[in-house]
């Protein structure tokens, strides 16, 4: 698997994938590496039948202090460098949004920028009570994507979107629950057991079903608000699926399904 030496991907339990953020002494801000890197990475794993969950996080006392301001002058230095980098980043967060299993964010401490963007792409956000997030394009004089506010939009509403980017304040965890931005403020000692018991009852369930569930999930993002021929297929499908015969007799034999 190739893929840049600041992405680390970990498997902490059979079923379940983890990529973390890693250049901690920069707060795992992302270099234009990482940007680019992600995508392949997601792929890979996307590819691999056995991974049921993803956890996304960051080394150490952060999750993602954004993209790395240090690179700014050779990124944005001409048009091209500029749009490349921003298709990058676009890229890394349409993979994540697009993971066809359930994905889950472990965030301590700075979730800032983009490494909020990437947050907002995950299905699950549990933090922590070091957390800190913040949107801050207006501090640089940089606009954010319409795609990356509506997704933003999305998670807490208009009115708190405007908060967030139109103050460019720091949101506290426990803040953030309350928006809607994350799903779960907890106890520092309490966050990883909480994600991984999360992760693992999402490796109790049909792959088939989440894998559908996800892929209508993604449409409504994308705008769709009726049934298309293909979700009418896909839902039809799911009483002859071998998921459903598994499921189904399983609950008449009162046992727990063992899905393959």
């Amino acid at each position: 698997m190739n893929h840049s030496p600041n992405l680390l991907i970990d498997r902490p339990h059979p079923g379940i994938a983890r990529v973390t953020l890693s250049q901690p002494a920069r707060r795992n801000a992302l270099n234009a590496a990482m940007w680019a890197a992600l995508p392949r990475v997601l792929a890979d794993l996307a590819a691999d039948d056995t991974v049921r969950a993803l956890i996304l996080t960051g080394d150490g006392e952060h999750f993602a202090a954004g993209a790395d301001i240090s690179e700014f002058s050779t990124l944005y230095s001409t048009p091209e460098t500029s749009a490349k980098i921003s298709a990058d980043i676009q890229s890394a967060f349409d993979a994540i949004g697009a993971f066809p299993m359930p994905t889950i964010a472990m965030i301590r401490g700075a979730c800032v920028g983009g490494g909020c963007g990437l947050a907002l792409c995950c299905d699950i956000r549990f933090a922590d009570e070091t957390a800190k997030f913040a949107i801050t394009p207006t501090k640089l004089g940089l606009v954010y994507p319409f795609g990356d506010i509506a997704r933003l939009i999305d998670a807490v509403g208009v009115a708190n979107a405007s908060d967030i980017m139109l103050s460019a304040r720091v949101i506290t965890a426990e803040a953030a629950q309350d928006m809607g931005l994350i799903h779960s403020a907890l106890s520092v000692d309490a966050l990883e057991a909480q994600v991984m018991d999360y992760a693992n009852r999402i490796l109790g369930l049909s792959p088939e079903s989440l894998r559908i569930t996800k892929s209508m999930i993604t449409a409504y993002r994308k705008g769709q608000r009726t049934d298309t021929p293909e979700t009418d297929a896909q839902f039809a499908a799911g009483f002859t699926s071998k998921d459903f015969g598994e499921g189904f007799r399983a609950f008449l034999e009162k046992r727990k399904p063992n899905f393959k």
